[in-house]
């Protein structure tokens, strides 16, 4: 079942069932996909845009988190934590930092990389590997690590 079917069905759950939190943040995500499709001009988003869509949304709202926490809006705080709730729910498992250790380790291996100024080159080529199952905050903090 693809991710547009799946919105589909949780968006006839969530009416059924009077969730509107959860309504709205599955309407937002059909949005986000379907605007997305228009952009790509495709009918239907491969699995990789689709992830793309996910974690665009999810940086969003972790961005949102921070400014309304640094600002003291606890009310929007736990609005957002709810969304960001609903939309990791979509994502696929996400892999531990040993995981996503390991794989950066492999990239440099991979590249040759050896210092920060081929940073860009070890993250082109590792993006796509860890992509929607890992921070990517998390990946690039590693990879500086392991380049210093």
């Amino acid at each position: 079942m693809s991710l547009l079917e799946r919105l589909n069905e949780d968006m006839k759950y969530a009416m059924k069932n009077k969730e509107k939190e959860k309504l709205s943040v599955v309407r937002m995500l059909k949005a986000a996909m379907q605007n997305e499709s228009i952009k790509l001009g495709k009918q239907v988003l491969s699995e990789e845009d689709e992830l793309t869509v996910l974690s665009r949304e999810v940086k969003q709202r972790k961005d949102s988190l921070q400014e309304f926490e640094n600002a003291g809006r606890e009310d929007l705080v736990h609005k957002i934590q709810t969304e960001l709730a609903h939309v990791d729910y979509y994502l696929p498992n996400q892999i531990t930092e040993a995981e996503v250790e390991a794989v950066v380790l492999e990239t440099i291996a991979e590249t040759g990389a050896s210092t920060k100024i081929d940073m860009g080159k070890v993250m082109t080529v590792l993006m796509p590997k860890v992509k929607g199952k890992a921070d990517g905050s998390l990946v690039s903090s590693l990879v500086q690590r392991h380049l210093s």
